[in-house]
């Protein structure tokens, strides 16, 4: 794995805190897909998409993407006035490899 010890101890109790909450996980899910501002055709959504499709109020899904973007979990990019976010897959494949290695 390309992953170092340090990162390895580094990563995981981040992103198990990060993926604790089931919002948290369900944006994860919801981030698979295109919303109304995708790039590119990728995957990924505006921040508006998520609130809508949580039912969450705004602040609530700020701290949500927040946390999920400290994890290294979920990046985000400013698209004139609205934050458009999708997954890092690098991370979450490198999260799985520790998580499996050490279990």
């Amino acid at each position: 794995m390309s992953v170092d010890m340090a990162t390895q101890v580094e990563i995981v109790p981040s992103v198990l805190q990060a993926i604790a909450d089931p919002a948290r996980r369900k944006i994860l899910q919801l981030l698979k897909e295109r919303g109304c501002c995708s790039i590119e055709k990728s995957t990924g959504m505006c921040a508006c998409d998520i609130e809508a499709r949580l039912k969450l109020s705004q602040p609530t899904i700020s701290h949500h993407m927040r946390v999920l973007t400290k994890a290294g979990l979920v990046q985000a990019t400013k698209l004139g006035p609205w934050m458009w976010y999708r997954r890092n897959e690098k991370t979450i494949q490198e999260f799985l490899g520790t998580l499996r290695d050490d279990l």
